[in-house]
Order: structure tokens, then C-alpha cells, then sequence
């Protein structure tokens, strides 16, 4: 009866792990495949150094987007040196001819123009007056944070870094963090944002979402005041960067190596009461410099 127990128990050890050994080889399924991006039927490829841009945009366009894709790359890898390390493998950019085509084929929000959906960046060809590559520059800073640096980031943090380098201006293939270009997104709408000067008030009124609202996701519902949102990413990471001669920046691009938590940037930053007041201050001096510079140029938006 022993011997018939052993032989049963090596039996059932050795099927065990036949099976184990069966399961590791299987074919992990699509869930668990590595995500594809989807290139669009006609795409001509060019490839750069760091980049893969598929196009249906004409080639002096996708040639632009790619150029513009690299500066922000070398920018993202200057300002962020001493946090990130090059990625051996070239990212993946998908570029559509125009907005309606684009549209066609959004995967993201309804109100979406341009998205990130892991391995690449999705956007269009920009016409009229409006850069027409800060779209796809917005996205691949997301892409930057994600599959090279490795953050994984609020949304405060992740819009805020990614709206400061978008819109960020480029001019003779050099992009300068943190000189806005007022003809990008979502620059266009800061004089129209509309504070009082009472932070209370704005508050009330929800022209201005609290800091610590902010942070942790809270406050009005995004899909009713997107662009209320992306002004307070773009200005908090700007404010972080530039303020007092950049008193806060070396300490943000350690919090956002850290993860960007609430308990993380009060300690490492400061008290949020205190960041905000400043934070408020420094978001009225950029809306009435948008202000004078649209009515020094004639410009109505």
C-alpha cells in the first residue's frame, strides 16, 4: 500500500510540473501580448534617430513632425539628465494628414486631438497659424515619461510636463523648455481663464481648482472644463520650473523621478497653502502677459 502511494504521489509531482513546465511555454494570449500600434493603410515610414514616424502626411510635413520630435528629445534628455537614461530602442510615432482624418480614427476622448496609446503617439499635421507639431510633441513627452524615463505619474504631473514641453517654442530645430509659444495648445486660452485676483472667489466659482484638489484628482468633472484643467497642469509645472529663478525645480524633478504623491511635494516642495497663494500670484502676472501680448499683435481669440 506504501509503494502504491509513493508511485501515485511521484506520479502526480511529475505531472505537476510537466504541466508548469507547459504553461511557461504556452502562448501567453492577447491580453498578455506586447501592444501593437496601429499604422494607418498607406503609411510612408521614415525613421530618425531616436524615432519611427509613420505618415500620411505629406513627406516636408512629416519631416518637420520628426524634427520637432527630436529636439523635444534632446530637450527632454538635457533637462531631465541627472533622472533618465536614453532608450536603446526608437520610439513610435503614427501621423495623420489632417484633422479629419485623425478624427476617423481617435481612439481616445470625443474632444481628443492628438492621444498616446501605448507603443505610440497618435496626432496630425497642424494647419492655419497654430504650430503645427505641438500636438504630436504634447503626446511624446508622454511616451518620454512612460517608456523612457518609467515614470508612472498623476495626471496633474504627467499634462503638466507634458503641456510645458508642448507648447514649449521651437525655433531653428532647438525647443526651449519653458518659453510658451502663444500658438499652441493650451497657451491659446490663458487670457481667457478669467481669475479676479481673489483666490477664494476664484475658488468658489471653480475658475480656479484648488491645489491639493489638484493633485489628487479632485474637482470639477474634466469632460466639462478640459481646458480649465490643462491650463492649471501647464501653469503649476511651469510655475515649479520657473519660479524665483527656478527655486523649486531641482526638488520637482526629483519628485517626479519619486512618483509626484501629495505627501512626496509637501515634503520635498513645501506646504500646499503656501505653493498656492504663489502658484495663484504667478498664474495672474502669465494671464496679463498673454493679455499684452495679444493686444500689442492685434490678436482676438
Amino acid at each position: 500500500m506504501r509503494r502504491t502511494v509513493l508511485v501515485a504521489v511521484v506520479l502526480a509531482s511529475l505531472a505537476l510540473i510537466v504541466g508548469i513546465v507547459a504553461w511557461q511555454h504556452a502562448d501567453p494570449g492577447p491580453a498578455a501580448r506586447a501592444p501593437v500600434a496601429r499604422i494607418p493603410a498607406g503609411a510612408t515610414l521614415l525613421e530618425t534617430s531616436h524615432y519611427r514616424v509613420h505618415s500620411t502626411a505629406t513627406p516636408d510635413q512629416t519631416r518637420q513632425v520628426a524634427d520637432a520630435a527630436e529636439s523635444l528629445h534632446a530637450a527632454y534628455m538635457a533637462l531631465f539628465a541627472d533622472e533618465v537614461r536614453a532608450a536603446a530602442r526608437p520610439l513610435t510615432l503614427v501621423l495623420y494628414a489632417d484633422r479629419e482624418e485623425f478624427q476617423r480614427n481617435n481612439r481616445s476622448r470625443p474632444w481628443a486631438e492628438a492621444y498616446y496609446l501605448r507603443p505610440a503617439c497618435y496626432a496630425y499635421y497642424g494647419g492655419g497659424k497654430e504650430n503645427p507639431h505641438h500636438w504630436m510633441l504634447h503626446e511624446a513627452v508622454h511616451q518620454l515619461n512612460t517608456e523612457v524615463a518609467g515614470w508612472r505619474l498623476p495626471a496633474w504631473a504627467n499634462e503638466g510636463v507634458a503641456g510645458y514641453l508642448g507648447a514649449s517654442w521651437l525655433e531653428d530645430g532647438v525647443l526651449t523648455p519653458g518659453r510658451s509659444d502663444p500658438d499652441t495648445y493650451p497657451i491659446w486660452w490663458l487670457s481667457r481663464m478669467k481669475l479676479t485676483g481673489s483666490l477664494q472667489a476664484d475658488v468658489a466659482a471653480a475658475r480656479f481648482i484648488p491645489l491639493r484638489d489638484l493633485l489628487e484628482g479632485r474637482g470639477p468633472g474634466i469632460d466639462r472644463h478640459v481646458n480649465l484643467y490643462y491650463l492649471h497642469y501647464w501653469g503649476l509645472t511651469h510655475f515649479l520650473f520657473h519660479y524665483e529663478n527656478g527655486r523649486y525645480a531641482a526638488a520637482y524633478k526629483q519628485l517626479l523621478a519619486h512618483g509626484a504623491s501629495t505627501p512626496d511635494f509637501e515634503r520635498m516642495i513645501g506646504p500646499l497653502g503656501d505653493i498656492e497663494e504663489a502658484w495663484y500670484a504667478y498664474m495672474l502676472d502669465a494671464i496679463a502677459t498673454m493679455q499684452a501680448y495679444e493686444a500689442e499683435n492685434g490678436i482676438e481669440r
